[in-house]
């Protein structure tokens, strides 16, 4: 796995995809980022560099892949326009997409791993960053998995570009198929013995959907806002309790915990931001479970 060691994590916002292929045994050894808040949350928990930098700035981007002799490059480039929550349009941070493609096409890493929701596939800045990646040599596998069925307790669907020089297309597939689990992985099941309640509470985005759900199912995608439960809300036809005083959201940390950072990440900051890091964080465990599949590959 020698040529694909040194990592950078571009967005790598409050750490989870860092965590991740740390956790896999791959050596991040840089990050970048300029969000401040997301920034000192991560320095808390990694001892290598972050950078404060606009990574529309790639000059500056290329000087630190080249410092650091960058061999694969992962993050998610933010993800608002192409949400499912957003507006759907592709505006200025969808452009984010292609300076990724840009910077990969510049440096020529071995490998890269770009993570985003899964609508980006069908978007325009995706059609062509992906003819950049294809153009500088790339074989490419796209994906998307549910993170219940990669070692996460959340229904959260995202879409992977993972890219190897001189590779065949789909190259990783079947590795990273095969390796899913054949059942959702549960709050209960992940969180056993630490659970001190039974259900929850996530605000809809209307009225037409539940807003109560159980810890023995995964849970809904963890965005980046979090309410309590409003006096405006009188039941959905397919929660499974009715709403009463003792359900609540859940708690700061807690969704943390469901993001699958672990118990000792240390976070710092307003709630508001914290909400809003840990919502639009990759989650530990999935970005694990990519990366165990790529070192799978290498081994075969």
């Amino acid at each position: 796995m020698n040529n694909i060691d040194k990592v950078l994590d571009l967005f790598a916002g409050c750490g989870g995809m860092t965590a991740g292929f740390t956790n896999a045994g791959f050596d991040v050894v840089a990050a970048v980022d300029n969000w401040q808040p997301a920034i000192d949350v991560y320095k808390n928990n990694f001892k290598h560099e972050i950078f404060n930098v606009d990574i529309a700035n790639i000059n500056k981007v290329l000087d630190i892949i080249h410092k650091f002799k960058i061999q694969t490059i992962i993050g998610g480039p933010p993800c608002q326009d192409f949400s499912h929550a957003g507006k759907r349009k592709e505006g200025k941070r969808a452009n984010l997409t292609v300076i990724f493609a840009n910077i990969v096409k510049l440096s020529k890493p071995h490998l890269f791993v770009m993570e985003n929701v899964d609508r980006i596939k069908s978007s325009k800045s995706y059609a062509e960053a992906r003819k950049i990646l294809k153009f500088s040599g790339y074989g490419i596998t796209e994906i998307v998995i549910n993170a219940c069925y990669a070692g996460v307790p959340q229904n959260r669907k995202r879409f992977f570009s993972i890219g190897m020089l001189g590779e065949n297309d789909s190259f990783l597939e079947n590795k990273l198929n095969d390796n899913l689990s054949e059942k959702p992985l549960t709050i209960r099941q992940y969180l056993n013995g630490t659970l001190k309640f039974d259900y929850f509470y996530r605000h809809p985005r209307n009225y037409n959907r539940r807003g109560i759900f159980s810890v023995d199912e995964p849970s809904p995608t963890i965005r980046g806002v979090n309410r309590p439960l409003p006096p405006g809300y009188h039941g959905h036809k397919n929660d499974p309790v009715n709403p009463s005083e003792n359900i609540r959201s859940l708690t700061t940390f807690e969704r943390a915990r469901i993001q699958t950072f672990p118990e000792d990440y240390q976070w710092t900051g307003t709630k508001t931001n914290l909400e809003q890091m840990i919502g639009n964080a990759v989650p530990v465990k999935l970005a694990e479970f990519v990366a165990n599949s790529i070192i799978e590959f290498f081994g075969e």
